[in-house]
């Protein structure tokens, strides 16, 4: 099954990724991922599982059950309206 394809119509984009690819000896999709990951977590508020663990940890203690802390949030989705 071939790999999908992400099109790019910016010929600066495509010129760049190319240039890093290059410089980095790797491929242009492994520089794609690693700078959209890198922008989720700039720009799109994901935050870093080190700072996760770390607000965690302060707010309940060393002790937690995350099981309990996910399921108080957790509801049943009720499923396609037919």
């Amino acid at each position: 099954m071939a790999e999908p394809q992400l099109s790019v119509h910016s010929a600066r984009a495509r010129d760049l990724a190319h240039r890093l690819a290059r410089r980095e000896n790797r491929s242009i999709a492994e520089i794609v991922e690693r700078a959209l990951e890198a922008y989720e977590v700039r720009e799109a508020g994901r935050e870093p599982a080190a700072t996760f663990y770390e607000r965690i940890s302060q707010s309940y203690g060393t002790d937690i059950d995350l099981e309990s802390v996910v399921s108080q949030n957790r509801r049943p989705h009720p499923g396609p309206e037919l």
